[in-house]
């Protein structure tokens, strides 16, 4: 699934939503008055990110300041939701919100641990994975926005956007991570193509798969390419990806972002997980960076805390081994194949790896450095830890198809 960085800059509007009366485009409309027209319309079908940026593209006498002033306090709302009144007015709410953010910002310990467990997330959430105290209070702060620079490329992005801060040496100097206050996809390298708004996590993703130049690769779920992108960087535009996604906007979202980025061993195809494929092409390597609960994302994606239920997640794990299943028969011998998801539930994760397992005999689990702690031992199944670095949670998997027996 493709992960979005919400709360970062905001770009253009994606996907249609419901018809709705534009707001007002006066200067005079406070960012107060802009944050309760996108909370009024956001809902589990309309997610707020995505009213965000209509709200905005309707106010276009809106400043970039105005705007990050909306996006900080729609955000707030949500992340601290379980601290506010619903009966106050909205405007109440909103200031309270922020507040309690201004406040957690200074003394990030000054919030009981209990109190974080009764307010920050729904009690479900407890029966689904083991809730820490850390990842408690790294919910309740704003995310760091990441960059992915190409392939060797980082130092010099760096220097010319200013404010940012490699994540570290070798292929971690191609991860930025951004402090600034410019509207990046205005920059010149952006317009480029010498960047993408990418988790950090999500990169190592990329890392991981570890694709080369000539292999014949397929992002099972593609989106609207973050990954594709990244897979096609690392192979330097040879071979082949197959890129598919039920979805048709997001794959003519994938070909923008691809005539951009100068990607073009790529294919593009529909395909809604069946068992039949939308190729013949024997397959290197198979990424399904599967939809999810997305629970590792609830840092950067408040809102979903309160709409996601337990009923989502045992559908998803349903559809998640589906995926899985029917992309095996792609592998060549020796194949690989990587599950990925940002979510952070038993069911999605392990319990999705071991069912595979033992339904699949021909596949063996194949060992991973975790492309940010190397010292640690090599395992099949790799938690990126969400507290580690302010990026978003995920759980990656991997398993090589057998060598057929002569």
């Amino acid at each position: 699934m493709t992960t979005r960085q919400r709360g970062g800059p905001v770009r253009p509007p994606g996907r249609p939503g419901r018809r709705t009366e534009p707001v007002a485009a006066s200067a005079s409309a406070s960012a107060f008055e802009l944050a309760e027209a996108v909370i009024r319309r956001s809902d589990r079908e309309h997610p707020a990110d995505d009213r965000l940026r209509q709200v905005l593209r309707e106010s276009r006498a809106v400043t970039p300041k105005q705007a990050r002033l909306v996006s900080g306090a729609v955000f707030a709302y949500y992340r601290w939701r379980g601290w506010l009144d619903p009966e106050q007015p909205l405007s109440q709410q909103l200031a309270q919100a922020l507040d309690l953010a201004r406040g957690f910002a200074r003394d990030p310990m000054g919030i009981p641990e209990a109190d974080l467990r009764a307010r920050a997330i729904p009690s479900w959430v407890a029966s689904e994975l083991e809730v820490t105290e850390g990842w408690l209070r790294h919910l309740q702060t704003e995310p760091p926005l990441w960059l992915r620079a190409r392939v060797g490329g980082g130092v010099r992005l760096a220097r010319e956007l200013d404010h940012c801060r490699p994540a570290g040496t070798g292929r971690l100097a191609d991860a930025l991570r951004y402090q600034g206050r410019e509207d990046l996809f205005r920059s010149a390298a952006f317009h480029r193509g010498d960047f993408e708004i990418q988790d950090l996590h999500s990169q190592a993703v990329g890392w991981l798969c570890d694709p080369q130049p000539g292999e014949t690769w397929w992002d099972a779920c593609a989106g609207e390419g973050g990954k594709t992108l990244h897979l096609a960087e690392l192979m330097r535009n040879r071979g082949l990806i197959w890129a598919t996604d039920r979805a048709a906007w997001r794959l003519d979202r994938l070909r923008r972002r691809a005539a951009r980025a100068r990607v073009f061993n790529y294919r593009a195809r529909g395909w809604d997980g069946a068992a039949a494929r939308p190729f013949r092409t024997p397959c290197d390597g198979v990424l399904v960076d599967a939809p999810c609960s997305n629970l590792g994302t609830w840092q950067r994606n408040p809102q979903a805390r309160w709409t996601t239920t337990p009923a989502d997640v045992r559908e998803l794990a349903i559809r998640q081994l589906d995926l899985l299943t029917n992309v095996v028969a792609a592998l060549r011998p020796g194949g690989r194949l990587f599950y990925a998801v940002c979510t952070l539930t038993r069911a999605e994760t392990t319990g999705v790896a071991e069912a595979l397992a033992r339904g699949q005999p021909d596949l063996e689990p194949m060992p991973l450095v975790h492309p940010l702690c190397p010292e640690a031992p090599a395992r099949s199944e790799l938690w990126l830890d969400p507290g580690a670095t302010g990026a978003n949670g995920m759980f990656v998997a991997a398993w090589r198809r057998k060598a057929a027996v002569s």
